[in-house]
């Protein structure tokens, strides 16, 4: 049985609930190699066409997060999890049929509702079962899982799309192995899935247990806020600002990556070795969460952005590919530290553990918000500031927000956002004298 800090699960169900995580970062991904030879597959694709088949699955995907959140509130949770991966499984097998541009655009936008139905619940029903420490480390465990896959689907596809340019979409087919386990998902507690607190009770003993779940998600001061509908908006907002700026940050490696390289003439496999170094080390920390937090401690955000400031220091600073590789795993780094500590946040910053799905879902529609406008942002302000001839702005952009970033966490280092509970990096012993006292 697996400890959870609750009522403990089997190894089966703890397994169907980490397998969700193996689908939520693929969509778009199978796509990507074949961008550069779309003209060629479609000689009639209008520039139109490709912009919507990059930018569209990535719009639809944020308001079913939503919808997924509110679903949440539900008692058939599991169901809309069996509905999201057949969607998915039935997009995938669409995908190896499609003989049209316009094929492509609209099965990847339903490929991105399954997707928007099921990103919540890979951390969702980690919030609901876990508690703790336990939930802190399962957060950084999804985390790193979410980002394997996605670097083996990466590899994959590279190695895919030197045949038939179909061959790419077989890696989304990996959502049947969710899909299979789901049956174990009707493991978790009944009393966890649906939280006493989803179903109707007197207005006291309402109260009386929201009160309680406050008090034990408090971090950093024992006063919470205002709540609205069970969440605590102050909080709920600042792991928005905090998520959403340092995806914008970072994710701009990839963007214009290919760019500065092209500009130095250097062989185009570079991109691809860079991309893959900073989802690479974006994983690691997910699966050393525990160990790193004991090391960094309460300091453990202020160090994540120092490093990603570093990162972004050697692409603006530095323009020689071993710059661009240390940046990029640097860059990474950083932001797989601060990306399940987020999750973690998320789940405690609501009055109920009904509300924590609902919760993970509004902060996670900040991350797809931040891919889809950080190249829309940095072009913007390169026209404005009459940059268009550097191949350096985005990275000399972002490393210059970074480092006021720095600052802040800095200055604001004791609040919610930033800071680390004790109990998650004290010894089990030290913790519970503390408890006891």
């Amino acid at each position: 049985m697996i400890q959870t800090g609750k009522a403990p699960i089997s190894m089966m169900t703890f397994c169907a609930i980490l397998s969700i995580s193996l689908v939520v970062n693929l969509p778009g991904l199978a796509v990507t190699p074949m961008l550069g030879s779309l003209s060629k597959i479609f000689p009639d694709t209008t520039q139109l066409e490709k912009q919507l088949l990059t930018v569209l699955p990535n719009l639809v995907i944020i308001p079913f997060v939503f919808l997924s959140g509110k679903l949440s509130l539900s008692r058939h949770k599991i169901a809309v999890i069996v509905a999201a991966l057949v969607i998915f499984t039935a997009c995938a097998i669409a995908y190896l049929f499609a003989d049209s541009m316009v094929w492509l655009i609209v099965v990847s936008c339903v490929l991105g509702c399954g997707a928007g139905l099921i990103i919540p619940f890979s951390k969702g029903l980690i919030a609901d079962t876990f508690e703790g420490k336990y939930r802190m480390d399962k957060m950084g465990l999804v985390s790193g899982i979410s980002n394997t896959s996605l670097v083996a689907a990466t590899f994959a596809v590279g190695w895919l799309s030197h045949g038939n340019w179909h061959l790419p979409f077989v890696v989304y087919l990996v959502c049947l192995v969710p899909l299979f386990l789901s049956f174990w998902l009707k493991g978790i507690p009944r009393d966890e899935l649906i939280p006493a607190s989803a179903s109707s009770s007197s207005a006291s003993s309402g109260a009386m247990a929201e009160g309680t779940r406050g008090n034990t998600n408090a971090i950093s001061s024992p006063s919470m806020g205002k709540t609205w509908k069970g969440l605590y908006p102050g909080r709920i907002w600042a792991l928005i600002g905090v998520y959403a700026f340092i995806t914008f940050a970072t994710v701009s490696v990839s963007y214009f990556c290919p760019f500065l390289i092209e500009k130095k003439d250097w062989s185009p496999e570079l991109t691809g070795t860079i991309t893959s170094l900073y989802y690479l080390f974006i994983l690691i920390p997910g699966f050393t969460l525990s160990w790193v937090v004991r090391i960094f401690k309460k300091g453990i955000f202020f160090y994540a952005a120092l490093i990603m400031t570093a990162g972004l220091a050697l692409f603006a600073f530095f323009e020689d590919s071993w710059a661009m590789c240390i940046g990029a795993s640097l860059a990474g780094l950083g932001y797989g530290l601060c990306q399940p500590l987020i999750y973690d946040k998320a789940s405690r910053a609501v009055t109920s553990d009904s509300r924590s799905t609902l919760a993970l879902a509004i902060v996670l529609s900040s991350n797809y918000l931040a891919i889809v406008v950080t190249p829309l942002i940095i072009d913007g302000l390169r026209g404005m500031l009459h940059a268009q001839g550097s191949s350096t702005f985005a990275f000399m952009l972002c490393f210059a927000l970074l480092v006021i970033y720095s600052i802040v966490v800095l200055i604001f280092r004791n609040k919610f956002a930033f800071n680390i509970n004790k109990e998650f990096y004290q010894d089990g012993d030290d913790a519970s004298r503390r408890s006891a006292s």
